[in-house]
This record gives C-alpha cells, structure tokens and sequence, in this order.
C-alpha cells in the first residue's frame, strides 16, 4: 500500500525542508496548512525562516501540478500536492465544536482516508494532542521522526567507569608524561575526548582519550575563577570547557549539577584567548506571547528571562570581596561588552569570531536552531551548549526531537567535540533531594 503523508503546520516550521525525507511516498499540505504558513512569514524567529523557506521552496514547483496530480520532488521520490478543495467532514463538526485550523486538518486527511482508499493516509503533527484526536477519529498519525535520536538514557554521556584496573596500568599515569596506552586499562573503543574514571581497590585517576595522540592522558583537579569542582564529573566538564582543542562542548544534566556555573566559570578563567564571552539562553515565551503583558520596553521584558543567567555570575562574583580585582574585573567586563548576556535571537547578524559562546537552555533549540548557532561560528570561536533534555519547555520538541539530543548523538567521536553528563547535583542537599523525589 502507498503511503500518503498529510503535513501540520508546525512540521513545516520544524523543517522547512522536512518534504524530501519522505522518501517516495506522496506528501499532501491541505490549504489551511499554507494559510497558517502565511501567518508567520513576518519576524526574525527561527519559525518566521522556516516559514519563507518553505513558501519559497513550493513556488519553485508548477502551480498546475501541486493542485492536479501532484509535483514530483526528484528522482527516487514522491510527489506533493495541495488539497484546496474539501468539506469538513461530519465526524470533525460532531466531536469538535470549535472551527479552528487544526480541525480543518483533520477533516483534510479524513477526506482523503475515505477518497483515496488504496493508499495508507498518515497525519504527521508534532502536536500531540493533534495526534490523538485524529487516533480517535480512525485516523493513522505520527511524529516527525527524521530528527529524533535514540532515547535518552542510551545517548552517548561523554564518560565510562573502569573497575579492577591492574595496579601497574597505572604507573605510567602517575609519572611523565601522565598518559597510557588505553589497552592496558581493556579500553578497545574509546570515542574522541571521552573520559574515564579509572580504579581499583588501591588507586584511582580520571582521564581523557586524545584522539590525536591516540593515549589517555591524565586530568587533575583544576578551578576555574573561583569554582571549585565537587565531583568527577564537574572535573571532566571544566576540563572539557578549557581544553583549546576542543571548539564544541555539550554538557547535559538534571537542575543543580552546575552546568551553566562552569561554563560561566571557565569562560572567566581563560576570557584572554577570546576577544568576548556571549552568554544566552532561547526565550522561549516570545512564541507564546507571554512578553507583552510585562511593563517596560523590551530590555525589561527580557530580564527576568536573563536572570537566571545573572544568578550564575552572581555566584562567581561572591567568591571574591569587592575589593578584590577578579571582582572589578567581571564588573569591566561587562561594562565593556567583553561579557555579555542576552536573548539568543540577538545572535542573528552577528560576527562569531573569538567568540566564547555559550547557549544556556539548550533543550529548547530545534535541530535546525542549533545547527544555525554553529555554522556561524568563526575562527577561534569556542561554542557550549548547555542543558536537560528531560526539561523542555516548547510543545512541539521532546527528549529526543530537540537540538541537544541531537547534536550529542550525531557530534559524537568528532575530534573537536567533547560532551559531559553530569548526574550528582550540587546546588544543596534540599535540591538534590527535590531533584530526586518530587
């Protein structure tokens, strides 16, 4: 049986290009879909691109064929067409009162169900509740899939644990020039910049698998403007942030473990290789509109978005009395625009070189967002990508459809990537508990 894919609004504003990965089945946009679309062509947002691109990618095809027959998207592939004619169908009005856009969908690919039997329809959406309605009309949905990566819990986590290593592995460890040979801990596999725990019932070390020199190399416990690392993990992160080799970082983990507190740390530390440290985080609520019930211009609309941000620098300017010229010196920084702190949208335009960039937040990026960030960087720029895949905040991403997952699954063993889990919060005891249980 053929397949035939009925395409929501939001799968196009995911990905504007998401029409050639459907292999050689046949994509329908029902013309409410192009309706929606034109709401949004307007505006500097991720989506408001996504929504000229596609406008411009369906004008390149033949506005006869798109109506009658459908446009052919290339060799090995199926065709697209635009469903413009189609009552609401009865089950539609019966079980849902209110007229709306996503309703007009449904009825869409119920009309074709019941016209075009010797084909599979399938609604894609990535609105859940989409989906579901349309399960309890008979409908076949589903997700986007073509940027989900595997769960979660089986994504790569940037370090290993090697129990009952023989004490003479060590030894070359602990003396000049502080690296072995993998093998002789068993190590047969090791990924580009992956760390290890190494112990055994006498000694223990942590260490990092170069992959230029092919050796593991053994890391020590350093701080970072202040902060001192509580755990292996947080070692292995600020190692991972300070490395000058390694231009991409992703570190992942739960509320408390001190993500984002490193990266600011770090990014204080070594500021001298870098001509300006530019801290962000998405605002996720501009899509939702949220912004324009707060008073002031748009500068106070955004701080409380930021604050978190400046919560964490707080953190690091009290380690220090005021007194003291670490202390002045973040003060400077800021004042000269060598440290800033604001929305990711501002980055558009921008010259990313020398740029220690970091991207708090990170699970509410979509691939394509986080694929923009990147592709701008320029020489000498460092990018850091931090979040909890777990705690998303837009409707249409999840754990494994958002931009964090994504770019650790696919940047995994690239010699210019390093990537951390961090599991052990250590904000306070009272977060960890709440992190664990509530």
């Amino acid at each position: 049986m053929e397949k035939l894919f009925v395409l929501d609004t939001n799968v196009i504003l995911h990905d504007s290009r998401c029409i050639f990965n459907f292999q050689d089945n046949h994509i329908v946009i029902p013309i409410i879909v192009l309706e929606e679309i034109d709401q949004f062509k307007r505006g500097q947002d991720p989506i408001n691109f996504h929504a000229r691109d596609f406008i411009r990618l369906l004008d390149e095809f033949s506005g006869d064929k798109l109506i009658n027959g459908g446009a052919n998207l290339g060799e090995g592939m199926g065709t697209i067409s635009i469903l413009s004619v189609y009552q609401d169908e009865p089950e539609v009005e019966q079980s849902f009162f209110e007229r709306k856009p996503d309703h007009r969908i449904l009825s869409a690919a119920l009309h074709l169900q019941k016209n075009r039997r010797a084909e599979q329809i399938i609604l894609v959406s990535k609105d859940v509740n989409l989906r579901l309605k349309a399960k309890a009309l008979g409908l076949n949905s589903q997700d986007y899939y073509n940027d989900k990566v595997e769960a979660v819990e089986k994504l790569y986590r940037g370090k290993r644990i090697v129990e009952d290593a023989e004490d003479q592995a060590f030894i070359p460890l602990f003396s000049p020039p502080y690296e072995a040979d993998p093998a002789v801990f068993g190590v047969t596999d090791p990924t580009a910049n992956e760390y290890f725990i190494l112990r055994n019932d006498h000694t223990s070390a942590l260490a990092v698998y170069n992959p230029q020199s092919r050796v593991l190399e053994r890391i020590d416990k350093n701080q970072a403007y202040g902060i001192v690392p509580r755990n292996a993990e947080q070692i292995f992160s600020l190692h991972a942030l300070m490395n000058m080799q390694t231009q991409l970082v992703t570190l992942s983990g739960k509320a408390g473990t001190g993500k984002t507190l490193l990266a600011l740390a770090s990014a204080l530390e070594i500021h001298k290789n870098y001509r300006q440290i530019y801290l962000s985080r998405p605002v996720v609520a501009l899509s939702n509109k949220d912004l324009g019930y707060l008073p002031g211009d748009i500068e106070s609309k955004l701080d409380p978005y930021m604050q978190p941000l400046y919560d964490n620098l707080g953190v690091i300017r009290n380690r220090y009395s005021e007194s003291e010229q670490r202390f002045k010196k973040i003060q400077d920084m800021l004042e000269n625009g060598k440290l800033e702190i604001a929305p990711l949208a501002y980055i558009r335009g921008r010259s990313l070189e020398r740029i220690f960039f970091i991207v708090d937040e990170a699970q509410n990026l979509t691939p394509h967002e986080v694929k923009t960030i990147i592709t701008r960087a320029g020489e000498g720029t460092k990018v850091i990508f931090t979040g909890d895949p777990y705690q998303i905040d837009t409707p249409y991403l999840d754990s494994r459809s958002n931009g964090l997952s994504y770019l650790i699954a696919r940047m995994r063993g690239q010699p210019l990537y390093a990537h951390v889990t961090l599991e052990k919060g250590e904000r306070s005891e009272l977060a960890e508990l709440a992190s664990n249980l509530l």
